[in-house]
């Protein structure tokens, strides 16, 4: 019996007899795509429900420590002897861990191995810091446990790590807010602060009813600009909009060539004020929504690293700000009135949500318990809210990077445990003691709330360390604190 035409052939190597060669085209072209789409499907179905991903978030306002937060995590998978707190690790079913090419062909790849290599050369420095989004794949091999652990195979989870700034998270709290609406809070906000007095000044003189000049609006982006960036280094977090402090490619454009400015009576045709209402609201539709639609939305775990301590070194109007912006943060977690946001949000969530704290090599560890009583307390209203809505929270104090070692000192006769690090200033060896933080969070968050000056109880500082030299022993990642717990609350539940 003679073998059919179909037997053997692919889709489109089979063309049916007796048609003009533009048909046998047309044909081979439609299967070819058919056979195409056959193998997407396939490989869509077998990523689904072969081989889970899981999309972390990452992300905290500057000096919090995302980019260090990422390498650690990923050298720390990658040899897992200091990983004693993610299970999958500990019962030794993690097998293995490796880089692969990450799936979004658009997103900028973070850059571990020069971040890692920062990190661990000699001398040692810090990376650079997070300026843009990226993003990163680590493949992990696991064994299953369980009842049916020896019928199973291992599978393999991959992680994807998008590194992205808290300043552009902060941005959603505009979507909600005209551009009126946003001058009035915002002027309203800076207005006493010593940071904002030259912007202020200029606003002041300027009649936002005239005819737009070019000149004149960017001189008020650029002293707004320098208002928001002597703020962040002050300690402030409320710093939107976000991208006027990493344009990146957007630099001198017009959407982001705008300022707060008081509403007049009248905002005539082609003046000032018109172009600036109409600048802010392309800042949201061009800049803000698809940041929200292309990459936020499609996150399944977070982490938010706040810099705790330097925000009680700034004093208490920093740590009310800092407890503020992490309220307008989790906005962005538990979509609300906001049109956009419901629809964005529609039927997916985050399912698991950590606050930490870093740092916490800047304490002994006999003060980590109340550097975690502060953050959660910090976090709490923030937290609350989200658990509600759903999703699993918490908040710890963490090191993705120990950098100092602990000492015990006698002070005025009595023992007190210090710090000893390399001081990123002067390059020289120190011994630290931050000050006494209190066992009771309110004892630093009422006089935040009440708009202190300063701290009655206590003085608190804060230094900067470089990284301390590192030798690793083979299958040990960098030193850390509790980076271990952090991953296994994050992602420890789908190994």
């Amino acid at each position: 019996m003679g073998q059919s035409p179909l037997e053997g052939a692919s889709p489109a190597a089979y063309v049916m007899p007796n048609k003009t060669l533009g048909d046998r085209v047309v044909l081979t072209t439609i299967a070819d795509g058919v056979w195409r789409g056959v193998e997407n499907v396939q490989d869509t179905l077998s990523g689904a429900f072969l081989e889970p991903v899981i999309r972390l978030g990452v992300t905290g306002l500057a000096r919090s420590g995302k980019t260090v937060f990422i390498t650690s995590l990923v050298a720390n998978l990658l040899d897992r002897g200091r990983m004693p707190h993610l299970v999958a690790a500990a019962e030794g079913r993690l097998a293995a861990a490796y880089l692969q090419p990450q799936p979004d062909d658009m997103v900028p790849r973070f850059d571990y191995e020069s971040h890692i290599g920062a990190l661990t050369g000699r001398p040692p420095h810090w990376p650079e810091s997070t300026r843009t989004i990226s993003e990163l794949r680590v493949s992990l091999r696991v064994k299953p446990n369980g009842l049916l652990a020896g019928f199973q195979g291992p599978r393999t989870v991959h992680l994807d790590i998008v590194d992205y700034p808290g300043e552009w998270l902060l941005d959603l709290a505009l979507l909600d807010q005209d551009y009126s609406t946003w001058s009035s809070s915002t002027l309203a906000r800076i207005r006493k602060r010593p940071e904002a007095a030259a912007f202020m000044a200029l606003a002041g003189r300027i009649d936002a009813t005239e005819r737009l000049e070019e000149p004149k609006a960017q001189a008020l982006t650029e002293a707004f600009t320098k208002y928001l960036q002597a703020a962040r280094a002050s300690g402030f977090s409320d710093c939107t909009p976000g991208r006027f402090l990493l344009p990146g490619d957007l630099a001198g454009s017009p959407v982001l060539t705008f300022a707060p400015l008081p509403e007049p009576r009248s905002t005539p045709r082609r003046s000032l004020i018109r172009e600036m209402d109409r600048r802010y609201e392309a800042y949201k539709s061009q800049v803000v929504k698809p940041f929200f639609r292309d990459h936020f939305s499609r996150i399944d775990r977070q982490i938010i690293l706040v810099d705790a301590l330097g925000a009680i070194h700034n004093g208490p109007a920093a740590v009310d700000d800092m407890r503020q912006a992490m309220e307008d943060i989790l906005s962005a977690f538990r979509p609300g009135p906001n049109a956009f946001l419901t629809q964005l949000f529609q039927g997916r969530r985050v399912e698991k949500l950590l606050f930490a704290a870093s740092k916490a090599d800047h304490l002994h560890h006999g003060q980590h318990p109340q550097l975690t009583a502060i953050m959660d307390a910090l976090t709490r209203e923030a937290r609350d809210r989200a658990r509600f809505a759903g999703a699993d929270t918490a908040a710890m104090s963490i090191a993705s990077l120990r950098t100092t070692t602990e000492e015990k000192m006698t002070h005025e006769g009595a023992p007190l445990g210090v710090v000893r690090g390399t001081l990123l200033s002067t390059g020289k060896q120190a011994a630290f003691h931050p000050g006494e933080l209190p066992s009771d969070p309110a004892h630093l968050l009422t006089p935040a709330r009440n708009g202190s000056k300063t701290w009655l109880d206590g003085d608190y500082k804060a230094m900067r360390f470089a990284p301390a030299p590192l030798t690793l022993r083979p299958g040990d990642g960098p030193p850390h604190i509790r980076l271990d717990r952090a991953a296994q609350f994050l992602i420890g539940d789908k190994l």
